[in-house]
């Protein structure tokens, strides 16, 4: 998710879900700590709970990029062992780790040492020609040993040459039956699901074979409202914080007003909106009408309410209009 869930993105989400955990795109520890890059970490109280995940193999130096997460509020701090991209893997870090378990841990183990907030990993369930009923129940034994107590697994295999990341998340089949196997195996360990996960049916359907949690990426960016908008009262059995996205849009104007106020470029935030009526009448009208004009000099919030305005003229042109709109 790097480049998407930015700050103004996370704030977005949690506009439509109280209860779902929020993750960073991954922020790597050489980064913080070599770079005191700290306006990567930067968040708003009102995105927690939050997590922070990590890039990195250098246990000393993440346990010090876990203690700046902590000292910054967040809730848990995550290691990413799943990227495969090739910048990923020429600074030796993310799913090209899946060949080192033994690092991993240590790793882990120093990040733990050094922060008392959950630290918690992301992994593949292998990588290239690795066998993954062999080496993700060792994997995750390591983990655990070290005092680990929640693993989010991406439910499919890595591949290091050939596929860039995007094949990543398309061409190796998932395996969603090992994880949930592995849930079995490893009862006292919290195991979130993750890969190819696009609504909260399906979302449903792992929870009820005994995943503790579910992990959704693409599917919530893309759709959030589909996703995190019923995400409180379909999965956590509570009330919504608001009954559709147009009540969202209305609550996200005051914070663009400060963003553009304190010299921010509209489209840093409306760029995360662009999805929010996917499937329903408007939809081409209010990407149409926001990528058209938050380039514009001085453009404001006045730009997201006109867009808004299209959604609505759609809805009044009638239903007629929903499947060429959506």
């Amino acid at each position: 998710m790097m480049d998407w869930t930015d700050r103004h993105c996370r704030y977005l989400h949690r506009l439509m879900s109280r209860r779902a955990r929020l993750y960073t795109e991954m922020v790597t520890s050489a980064a913080l700590v070599r770079g005191n890059a700290r306006h990567l970490v930067a968040f708003d109280e009102a995105e927690r709970p939050l997590a922070l995940q990590l890039g990195g193999s250098d246990p000393s130096e993440l346990a010090e990029a876990a203690r700046i997460a902590a000292a910054e509020g967040y809730d848990e701090v995550n290691l990413n062992v799943g990227c495969p991209s090739e910048r990923v893997q020429s600074g030796t870090f993310g799913a090209v780790l899946m060949k080192r378990p033994e690092l991993v841990a240590e790793c882990l183990a120093a990040m733990r040492s050094a922060v008392t907030v959950p630290v918690t990993v992301k992994c593949r369930i292998g990588v290239d020609d690795q066998d993954p009923a062999v080496v993700l129940p060792d994997f995750l034994q390591r983990v655990r040993d070290v005092g680990v107590t929640t693993v989010a697994v991406h439910a499919r295999k890595a591949w290091l040459q050939g596929l860039n990341p995007k094949q990543n998340r398309e061409i190796p089949p998932l395996d969603h039956d090992l994880v949930c196997e592995m849930k079995d195996r490893f009862p006292d360990l919290g195991i979130i699901s993750n890969g190819g996960i696009a609504s909260l049916e399906q979302a449903r359907a792992l929870l009820g074979r005994g995943m503790d949690g579910v992990m959704i990426g693409r599917a919530a960016y893309q759709s959030p409202w589909r996703i995190l908008g019923t995400a409180d009262p379909d999965i956590f059995g509570e009330r919504p914080p608001f009954l559709s996205p147009v009540e969202v849009v209305h609550a996200m104007c005051p914070y663009i007003e400060r963003h553009v106020g304190d010299g921010g470029r509209l489209h840093a935030v409306t760029r995360h909106m662009l999805g929010l009526f996917a499937g329903r009448a408007g939809a081409r009208r209010w990407r149409r009408s926001l990528s058209e004009h938050v380039r514009e000099d001085g453009a404001g919030v006045e730009v997201v309410l006109e867009a808004l305005e299209a959604v609505a003229q759609s809805a009044r042109d009638g239903e007629m209009h929903v499947g060429r709109a959506a």
